[in-house]
């Protein structure tokens, strides 16, 4: 006769799944917002995603580090915090109960679900196709790269941008389906001014300010202005070196997609005609692209975005928006009683802010994270929480190519159509200013280099001050503009 199995059930205030910055922030804040009730994280990984050196540089915007920490970091911090290294299997909403690959049970009286999202692999089944999205595949990616005289990289978002600038020792052909580098972040301009970076071929000379204007008709592309969840540095302490002697040899194949991934082998048998190198040069996977060509490489990275983790919900009667993530509304709450979501696996549902909207960073995943915590909070007082004033402005600051990078509203003019003008200010090598203007108030704005603008900017775009009689000029490097605006 088999023996009866005994499942071991918890009882918990406030539950968690997931273990990334989203749940990890989440699990922080309730500890915080209510010190006396007790949480559970349930983490698959045996670390978890920390905040650490926040800084906040103005009333929105703060960058800070994300650093790996096993799971008595939390408990010894927060001693009514228990995390348990598991996977949930599925959750039943009626019982308020998640069932565990552990066999274990928890049962919440609010639920967060962080699960966070998953990458978009271009060829899961191919063993030449790496998709880099935690630390565990950057360590496989290391290995490989240590070894390799060329690879291919597949995106153009921030993994790609961080890649490319810091792989050395590699040949790398870097495929995009953009007109310009980084376009998930900034546009042709900011792309243009980036480019010497590549291959490092730094220019000295006097600093030369450049102001321009132009305004957008139809799709046109702004030709004339040209004179990136593994969290902020991820790439910081890694080793990408390859194995030629050569520190740096990018080249860029525009506005195409991988088309088929071939094994040598493979593409041998096929027409030999297709080849656009040496038939000499035997590499042990080929891409075929749109645009007609194929490269080999040793291996291809495959960073071409993410999508939201919504596996364990599918069975439950969970709302989906468009874009695969759960719904959520204004308290982050999802369509099941009881039940909130943050971070990559949630889609933001209610009516957003004119100067926000959603992106899957790191930055979103905290505040999300941050901000459901009180909303559960409220939740269980039969309050309503107050909208916190990071979703009225969408604020991100990162690194690309050694620079600081700080985003503000409606940076690349997304919800404004066509109806709105650029002014660009840009040093060579020093700094970049974009602003996005409409009727004379500024809707967004990209600061690449040490400017000091952030806070100034950020005020304007809030504030949506009538900046008309400046015009230009407000870009002017000679006028002090933060004694106006601050």
């Amino acid at each position: 006769m088999a023996a009866k199995i005994e499942h071991l059930v918890f009882e918990t205030t406030f539950a968690i799944i997931g273990g990334g910055i989203a749940g990890v922030s989440c699990a922080e804040q309730l500890a915080f917002e209510d010190p006396g009730a007790s949480v559970i994280l349930i983490s698959a990984s045996p670390l978890v995603k920390v905040a650490r050196n926040i800084n906040k540089i103005s009333e929105r915007l703060e960058e800070f580090d994300v650093e790996e920490e096993a799971h008595a970091y939390l408990e010894k911090h927060h001693p009514l915090c228990k995390v348990i290294n598991a996977s949930a299997t599925e959750i039943n909403d009626e019982k308020h109960e998640i069932h565990l690959s552990n066999k274990q049970i928890v049962r919440y009286e609010r639920l967060c679900i962080c699960s966070g999202a998953i990458p978009k692999v271009i060829a899961e089944s191919s063993p030449f196709v790496l998709g880099i999205r935690d630390t565990e595949t950057v360590e496989v990616f290391q290995k490989r790269l240590s070894a390799a005289k060329r690879v291919m990289i597949v995106g153009n978002g921030g993994i790609a941008v961080e890649l490319v600038y810091e792989i050395e020792n590699c040949q790398i052909i870097w495929t995009i389906k953009d007109k310009s580098v980084g376009a998930t972040f900034f546009d042709e301009g900011a792309a243009k001014f980036f480019l010497p970076c590549l291959n490092e071929s730094k220019q000295s000379g006097p600093t030369v300010y450049k102001r321009l204007k132009y305004e957008l008709e139809g799709n046109s592309h702004p030709e004339s202005v040209m004179g990136s969840a593994l969290g902020p540095d991820w790439s910081m302490h890694a080793n990408f070196k390859g194995k030629t002697v050569e520190r740096r040899n990018i080249h860029i194949e525009y506005e195409c997609e991988v088309k088929a991934i071939y094994e040598r082998e493979e593409l041998l048998k096929m027409k030999k005609e297709l080849l656009s190198e040496q038939t000499e040069d035997s590499w042990p996977v080929y891409a075929e692209l749109t645009n007609g060509k194929i490269h080999g490489c040793d291996f291809i990275i495959s960073a071409t975005g993410v999508v939201p983790n919504t596996a364990l919900l599918q069975k439950n009667k969970f709302e989906f928006s468009d874009d695969g993530g759960v719904k959520v509304n204004d308290q982050m709450k999802t369509n099941l009683e009881h039940i909130f979501a943050a971070g990559d696996v949630c889609t933001a549902s209610w009516p957003l802010s004119k100067h926000w909207f959603q992106m899957r960073l790191w930055t979103q995943a905290r505040q999300m994270g941050a901000y459901a915590a009180k909303c559960m909070v409220c939740d269980m007082r039969g309050e309503t929480a107050i909208l916190d004033v990071c979703f009225d402005l969408f604020t991100h600051v990162t690194k690309f190519f050694g620079y600081k990078v700080v985003l503000l509203g409606l940076y690349n003019g997304q919800k404004l159509g066509t109806d709105y003008e650029i002014i660009v200010r840009t040093s060579e090598r020093t700094e970049y200013v974009k602003l996005v203007m409409q009727d004379g108030r500024m809707q967004g704005a990209v600061l690449i280099g040490d400017t000091d603008l952030e806070e100034t900017y950020e005020n304007l775009i809030h504030n949506g001050l009538d900046l008309s009689m400046y015009g230009e000029d407000i870009l002017n490097p000679d006028i002090d503009i933060e004694d106006y605006f601050d």
